[in-house]
């Protein structure tokens, strides 16, 4: 089977010899880390309610109060279709993919801990902004501190979280960064529903708790330990093998360290590992970490359900109150599944979740085609069978991508860049994730006015191309040293030919296993 699930049986052996306790540090350090998530999780959650609040509507986008009205409780695709609307959502993610290139940077030279303080601060502050906004600029300018936080936060926090990760845990403790993100989805839903009700201010009441995980995350930051990985990077071996020992909770850290520090000589060695990215025997890494699957993680249509589920219930003739609350049936849905993923990842493996959350994503859309195409369009509601039906279709699509392309989006790019790259690698997924949510965030809602149901024809279809990509690009991951990771692609069917070939001129970077076979 071409990519299938090989894992090297060298890797597993060094893997073998890694000594680990759960340790006090390592469970604090990875909880006040993985808060991160909930800043993501959060702003995806809350935009979107606030966006259908008429109270909103009417200080910022009296035209689309009007058209809304109009239609309030019957069906029009285009009944919120505003591009300055949209603006609000998609700012937040156009400023965090331009200010991830400045958090590689930070990442790099001072380390995974800096990055994350720079994004909490920023965050607090945009929070702050958006509920004291008196204009649209000022929404404008405090989204955008906000996407400067996501940039920074996006860019550490997953690196942060792999590296201070024993092997045989790594999947499940990464995956506290998507849990963290679903259960600030999950809060900012049941935030909205709750000041939906209070009238004219709820919404700045809405926007302005961001500033709750925002301050979390920055007095947590403070107290946090560095990464081993990043302190032997930047040359502290000493404090690096110290922070291992004491997240480990054993002294005998020697199998460990030694491959951190074959990795780090390596790392020093690349003065510009941007363009270390494109050279052939970094071809797997930058094809599926650093492009494939954080594009394809938007392109599921997840992040347009996010984003806009009161909109669309709203759309689809259901009140504001049900609209709201069915979009927290759907977060609730993300953080079960995310918690399944947790349980099973590092038993099951990735490509396992990736390939059968394909199947019943697709399925789950033609349900959702099936009942749009037959049952809505009409100028009337939906009628309570159709809408249960859909609603249930669209939770279970949540529960899909809550244990496959959410936590799997993050966990496997974090996994297979070599440290020499591992900064920029994040930086260019954090990059392309979020230049696609912000394509989604900004033209979903004019392709449901202008392409109706078909829009989930042609996130059906995305859906295919990304189970074959994992099909046959992405080997198997689970339980395998960070650090030996690359191993996979030397025997993999298809990346074989292209790492081993002999036009590369250059060795690979880490070309044998450390001595402690």
């Amino acid at each position: 089977m071409a990519g299938g699930g090989f894992v090297d049986p060298e890797a597993k052996k060094r893997c073998d010899q890694y000594e680990y306790k759960i340790t006090r540090v390592f469970i604090c350090s990875c909880m006040i880390g993985a808060i991160g998530g909930s800043l993501f999780g959060y702003d995806l959650g809350v935009s979107g309610g606030v966006t259908s609040m008429d109270d909103f509507l009417v200080r910022f986008f009296p035209k689309v109060y009007e058209r809304k009205n109009a239609y309030r409780n019957a069906t029009d695709y285009c009944k919120y279709d505003n591009q300055v609307l949209t603006l609000f959502t998609s700012s937040l993610y156009f400023a965090g993919l331009v200010s991830t290139f400045g958090a590689s940077y930070l990442t790099r030279n001072k380390g995974r801990r800096a990055s994350i303080l720079f994004g909490s601060v920023s965050f607090l502050l945009g929070a702050i902004i958006n509920a004291a906004a008196q204009n649209i600029l000022m929404l404008i300018v405090g989204r955008i501190l906000l996407g400067v936080g996501i940039g920074f936060g996006n860019q550490a926090i997953p690196l942060y979280l792999a590296e201070m990760a024993p092997p045989k845990v790594r999947g499940a403790t990464n995956q506290l960064f998507q849990l963290t993100t679903c259960l600030g989805i999950m809060i900012a839903n049941l935030v909205n529903y709750f000041t939906e009700k209070i009238h004219p201010w709820g919404w700045r009441l809405s926007l302005g708790l961001a500033s709750v995980p925002a301050l979390l995350m920055l007095i947590g930051g403070i107290f946090l330990p560095e990464t081993p990985n990043s302190l032997v990077e930047q040359g502290k071996m000493e404090e690096g093998r110290r922070n291992l020992e004491r997240l480990r909770g054993t002294k005998n850290v020697d199998a460990e360290f030694a491959d951190l520090v074959e990795a780090s000589v390596a790392a020093r060695a690349v003065k510009h590992p941007f363009r270390n990215l494109l050279k052939r025997r970094n071809r797997p890494p930058l094809i599926i970490g650093a492009l494939g699957i954080p594009a394809f993680q938007q392109l599921t249509g997840m992040n347009s359900i996010l984003f806009y589920a009161p909109v669309i219930f709203q759309s689809l003739g259901f009140g504001s109150g049900a609209s709201l609350y069915s979009s927290l049936m759907t977060s609730s849905m993300l953080v079960l599944a995310t918690i399944v993923s947790m349980f099973l990842v590092d038993k099951l493996g990735r490509r396992f979740f990736l390939l059968q959350a394909g199947v019943q994503m697709i399925s789950c859309n033609l349900v959702v085609v099936t009942i749009l195409a037959l049952k809505y369009g009409h100028g009337e509601a939906l009628s309570k069978g159709p809408a249960v039906a859909l609603v249930v279709a669209i939770c279970a699509f949540c529960a899909a991508y809550g244990w496959s392309w959410g936590p799997m989006g993050w966990l496997v790019p974090t996994e297979i860049f070599p440290l020499e790259m591992r900064s920029a690698g994040q930086s260019m997924v954090v990059c392309v994730n979020l230049l696609c949510t912000a394509a989604v965030a900004q033209f979903f809602l004019a392709g449901l006015c202008g392409l109706k149901y078909g829009i989930f024809i042609l996130f059906s279809g995305l859906i295919v191309s990304m189970s074959l990509f994992i099909y046959y690009l992405l080997p198997e991951t689970k339980q395998v040293p960070i650090e030996e990771i690359y191993l996979l692609w030397q025997k993999h069917p298809i990346w074989k030919n292209v790492v081993n070939s002999p036009q590369d001129d250059e060795k690979p970077t880490q070309q044998k296993p450390t001595t402690n076979n």
